[in-house]
């Protein structure tokens, strides 16, 4: 199963060299995942997880964020108060984008606006896959060995991919 954002840039099969149907591909926003609630509202990201996860029995699930993401750029300007739009209660890209606003506070303090955007970028990655351990089918399996999490991060303009290694806690050139 591969998570990424549903911007057209992101081509995931292409990325990987695949053919259509080798992958089971959920798209949404800045490819985020939420914490494991089952409220009964609607979660079209937490029934795929639960779909790829125990229904198809994946091996395993990759999130895939992107360089240049106006999802995490919107949550960006969100939480720097640029965002009005977003911040209204009736905004469900900018409830969807609340997903990511601990991931802005880790980041808040780097200086340079674009680092702090790709380190937002990867942030994003970082939070999905913390996010995907709450729900417990997804931590059972993990725990038992049959499925393994992956962060990957893409830069679409000059074509680079990041693995994220979590012995080391940073994104490596793949």
């Amino acid at each position: 199963m591969i998570i990424s954002c549903c911007d057209s840039r992101v081509h995931v099969t292409a990325l990987f060299g695949a053919e259509q149907g080798e992958f089971f591909i959920h798209r949404n926003i800045a490819a985020l995942v939420p914490p494991f609630q089952p409220d009964g509202d609607h979660h079209g990201t937490s029934a795929a997880v639960e779909y790829a996860v125990t229904a198809l029995k994946v091996s395993q699930v990759i999130v895939l964020g992107h360089s240049s993401c106006g999802g995490v750029k919107g949550c960006h300007e969100m939480c720097l108060g640029h965002a009005p739009e977003l911040e209204k209660t009736e905004s469900f890209v900018g409830r969807w984008m609340d997903l990511l606003r601990p991931g802005f506070e880790q980041v808040r303090d780097i200086a340079d606006e674009n680092a702090r955007l790709e380190a937002l970028e990867k942030k994003a990655v970082l939070v999905s896959l913390e996010n995907l351990m709450t729900f417990p089918f997804v931590a059972e399996r993990v725990m038992d060995g049959s499925l393994a999490l992956h962060g990957l991060w893409t830069d679409i303009g000059q074509g680079g991919l990041h693995i994220y290694d979590a012995k080391a806690d940073l994104f490596v050139e793949a």
